[in-house]
């Protein structure tokens, strides 16, 4: 049997690590921490952050709807 990990969706609670902005990626990192990241800084990092992650959920689609 398969197990899936469904992330909560992120809310206005969720506040980007760099600038305190509502996030719309959370980064669960392969050491074991999580980051949360605003659609800017989620775009400015984002080559360095696929290195270091184990999952990311991102949704910053939302801000296209």
């Amino acid at each position: 049997m398969t197990e899936t990990i469904v992330d909560p969706t992120l809310t206005a609670r969720d506040r980007c690590d760099r600038c305190g902005a509502q996030a719309y990626m959370r980064v669960i990192l392969r050491s074991g921490g999580e980051l949360m990241f605003c659609a800017h800084h989620a775009a400015a990092h984002r080559d360095k952050l696929t290195q270091v992650a184990e999952r990311i959920q991102d949704e910053t689609n939302r801000l296209r709807s």
